[in-house]
């Protein structure tokens, strides 16, 4: 079932540095406003194919308010920030800056995401874990 209060962030399962920062928006999301799927999953997979979407193309964040929008890339990090609030909301004055010049920075650290952190494994609490949508049921 959807949740249209909430925001669904797509990322890419087998990446470290991806499943860092998933860990860090867990940690400051004191409003319970996001729940997380992998890019790799079959909601993560449904997510794409029912945009038209490429669904073996893992290099970006997708962040997706049902019934309302999908952001991508710089966009989707800058409205993560100004969803968590707080000293993260100054991140989303960054969407200011030319979305080109900001989606290359993006592009240029998705292109080297496996280098910058080792590939290892969330370890989620029981509340963690419902925060997280592996399949379409």
């Amino acid at each position: 079932m959807i949740d249209s209060s909430k925001y669904y962030a797509f990322y890419d399962g087998d990446c470290g540095f991806c499943n860092h920062w998933v860990q860090w928006i867990l940690e400051n999301d004191a409003r319970d406003q996001f729940l997380f799927s992998s890019l790799q999953s079959d909601f993560g997979q449904n997510f794409l194919k029912e945009r038209g979407l490429e669904t073996q193309d893992l290099n970006t964040i997708y962040l997706w308010k049902p019934q309302s929008f999908y952001l991508t890339k710089s966009q989707a990090i800058f409205k993560i920030g100004y969803v968590l609030g707080g000293r993260y909301r100054l991140l989303s004055y960054l969407k200011y800056f030319p979305q080109f010049l900001t989606d290359f920075v993006y592009s240029q650290v998705a292109a080297n995401r496996h280098r910058l952190s080792p590939n290892n494994c969330m370890v989620l609490s029981p509340d963690q874990r419902k925060k997280f949508i592996f399949n379409n049921d």
